[in-house]
């Protein structure tokens, strides 16, 4: 239990829920919830294997410490005090991320600056020299959190966030965050147990993050690299170790997952993706019109889709989602379909009511995630069966 420390795992929104139920799946120890936030225990090999599985962390971080400062002068001495020599060497760069909710700090631009200052003349009075600054590719990313009086020091394991999966080289105007799919797609209970349809595909992002879901596969896989490669403790056997256990867990799939797109820039765009992520197999991307196109398998299907805002793409708002209800309610029997908008207004006008509202965000747009139920036949005669 002595190599077990405590880690937080940052999220979206609403998602904190099936974050932790991820967490406590991959084996975490004493799971909290917190507000956009997952805390847990682990050790290094858990840490590992969090940013390679976890399908809604953004960020993985490790709290070096933690202590109450009270003014600028505290968090100098507090910061200059950590044994940074023991994480950084002087050949190395590092960076810092602040982040603030405080009536004492206000400013996290501030608060980077003292950070740096702090660690920067730690090493010059150590050994005469300091380490460099690099904003985009540090070997060491520093977080730091001050929530009121209380800062917390924390090593950032992931680098850039994890939504950047590294299977997306080709995007639309407005492509969907990968983090955010994948939460939106576990929120609406895709197991992989049934065809899936994303039928304004786009880029094709919720097509792969589905096909992921159903054949279990790590969500990072592709990853190109995370901060804790350039920690002086990085362990390359224990990752691949890791890996390789992550990837036995992979499973079959034997439904169709289809992406459908009207506009040939976005079906070249999500072919080129799912080749990227190895899903060939898996997924089928095709052009068509999701107005002019009816329900193609027998059984049970899942449609999970993005539609347009209107905030960044133009659209008939009214006519567009009447069209959404119109096509469900008559091409689209026995479907369990999940939307996406911020458009609350738009979304009146689908014409069908939601069995399911779920409020997440799209970037700092507030939207619901809905569901609609499409039964086979009517719906009075489904209960009376």
């Amino acid at each position: 239990m002595n190599n077990l420390y405590k880690m937080v795992a940052k999220t979206l929104f609403g998602f904190e829920e099936i974050l932790a139920k991820e967490l406590r799946d991959l084996g975490a120890q004493k799971v909290e919830i917190g507000n956009r936030v997952v805390s847990f225990y682990g050790d290094l090999g858990f840490m590992y294997k969090a940013n390679l599985c976890l399908r809604t962390a953004i960020k993985i971080l490790k709290p070096i410490i933690s202590k109450k400062v009270r003014n600028e002068k505290d968090l100098y001495d507090f910061v200059k005090n950590i044994h940074w020599e023991e994480y950084l060497s002087l050949e190395e760069t590092f960076a810092i991320h602040a982040t603030v909710n405080s009536t004492i700090f206000n400013h996290s631009q501030f608060i980077s600056l003292k950070t740096k200052d702090a660690i920067v003349d730690r090493f010059r009075e150590k050994t005469g020299k300091r380490p460099n600054v690099d904003l985009e590719y540090p070997d060491l990313s520093i977080d730091v959190h001050i929530q009121q009086d209380l800062c917390t020091v924390s090593l950032d394991s992931s680098g850039g966030s994890l939504h950047h999966r590294g299977y997306r080289t080709a995007t639309n105007i407005a492509p969907i965050n990968e983090v955010l799919a994948a939460g939106l797609l576990l929120l609406s209970g895709w197991d992989g147990q049934c065809d899936f349809l994303d039928p304004m595909c786009g880029s094709g992002t919720m097509a792969i993050e589905a096909a992921m879901i159903a054949c279990n596969i790590p969500a990072n896989l592709n990853r190109k690299e995370f901060a804790f490669e350039k920690w002086l403790d990085w362990d390359l056997d224990l990752f691949e170790k890791i890996e390789e256990a992550s990837l036995n867990k992979v499973r079959d799939f034997h439904h169709s997952i289809i992406g459908v797109d009207k506009a040939p820039s976005a079906v070249r765009k999500a072919i080129i993706n799912v080749e990227n992520a190895n899903l060939n197999d898996y997924i089928k991307i095709k052009e068509g019109d999701f107005f002019e196109s009816t329900k193609e398998i027998e059984g049970p299907l899942h449609i999970v889709f993005n539609p347009p805002y209107g905030e960044r793409l133009e659209i008939d708002e009214e006519k567009f989602y009447s069209q959404i209800g119109d096509t469900l309610k008559q091409n689209y029997p026995g479907t369990n379909a999940w939307l996406i908008t911020s458009n609350m207004e738009a979304l009146k006008h689908v014409g069908l009511r939601p069995s399911r509202k779920i409020k997440v965000f799209n970037g700092k747009l507030e939207a619901k995630l809905v569901k609609y139920e499409m039964y086979e036949g009517s719906k009075k005669a489904k209960f009376q069966n």
